[in-house]
């Protein structure tokens, strides 16, 4: 039997939240649009996640308002799924979960860190820059920071090329030749 994707019996904040993004793939789909990924094809590089369930998650991510379509292309119909202030207020906890999992959950030091903009201070577990004494850097003003670490797998994808340099978040990321990172994949979610 199949696990069902609410919690009716729970009156609770938490559970009502599981149920817009605990949904597998959801977490990382939403990271992945605060790192700059915006299109369809480009989720399904970075992601490795089946196309069903991408549009799936896609389709109901935008239904929970986390995420719009904006057109981009008319003929065929292709859209970019940009944060709605709703999903933008995901950051804090997507932020702390993120140090959470790279001071518990792996070895070593993060592949990823994330620093305040102005200052180049890295972000507390809270998301506060303690340098400039902000309690919270919003996402805009957050510069995301890759290392290779030797021992760690490097992904060989377009999205994971074009995050190795210094990136801010929410900038959509561009190839070199002003292309997105991977142009390749159609956005079956385009109704």
């Amino acid at each position: 039997m199949a696990l069902g994707t609410d919690y009716a019996r729970q009156d609770c904040s938490l559970a009502r939240a599981l149920e817009v993004v605990g949904e597998r793939w959801s977490l990382l789909i939403l990271r992945d649009a605060f790192y700059g990924v915006r299109r369809f094809g480009d989720f399904l590089a970075h992601l490795d996640i089946p196309r069903a369930v991408l549009t799936t998650r896609l389709a109901a991510l935008t239904e929970a308002g986390v995420l719009r379509k904006e057109a981009y292309q008319q003929s065929p119909p292709r859209y970019d799924y940009v944060l709605t202030d709703a999903g933008l207020g995901l950051w804090p906890p997507l932020h702390g979960l993120l140090r959470w999992g790279g001071e518990y959950a792996v070895e070593g030091e993060p592949t990823r860190t994330f620093h305040h903009a102005e200052c180049g201070t890295r972000l507390d577990m809270t998301g506060g820059c303690p340098h400039c004494a902000l309690a919270q850097v919003p996402p805009a003003g957050v510069e995301m920071r890759t290392r290779v670490l030797p021992g760690r797998p490097v992904r060989s994808d377009p999205v994971t090329a074009a995050i190795a340099a210094p990136h801010r978040l929410l900038r959509p990321l561009r190839g070199a030749a002003g292309e997105d990172a991977f142009a390749g994949a159609d956005d079956p979610g385009n109704s």
